[in-house]
């Protein structure tokens, strides 16, 4: 699905996104990624839900957001509290959604000036 909602030059937004990929600013990536308004796009190197641990969450809190976008791919699954403990003492929320509702929010907390980070895993495309 292609997203066309008024793009902010200097900020990274979502502008398509389909099974297995993730267009940011028209540029292409797979694999599930550390979304940030003004950096580059990361790789975020966890396998999948079931491995994650709460310091695969440490790379976004460098970056001081007030919330934590979620998605947990094709289906909306929540973080159990042992992930969360370590962002609720930070003051940070994290918002679980699937990764299609979690990229168009990017978009809009990132368009109203928020301090948003995007944890997004990815599911392969089906064959």
């Amino acid at each position: 699905m292609k997203l066309h909602a008024e793009r902010i030059a200097h900020l990274n937004t979502v502008t398509a996104y389909g099974p297995g990929y993730i267009d940011v600013n028209g540029v292409r990536h797979h694999g599930n990624l550390i979304l940030l308004p003004d950096t580059p796009v990361q790789a975020w190197n966890v396998e999948c839900f079931e491995s994650l641990r709460p310091e695969d969450f440490d790379a976004l809190m460098a970056s001081r957001p007030e919330v934590i976008l979620f998605g947990t791919g094709r289906s909306q699954r929540f973080a159990p509290p042992r992930l969360t403990g370590s962002l609720l003492r930070a003051r940070v929320a994290l918002e679980a959604m699937d990764t299609r509702a979690a990229c168009r929010t990017f978009n809009i907390l990132v368009s109203d000036g928020r301090r948003v980070a995007g944890a997004i895993l990815q599911e392969p495309a089906q064959a």
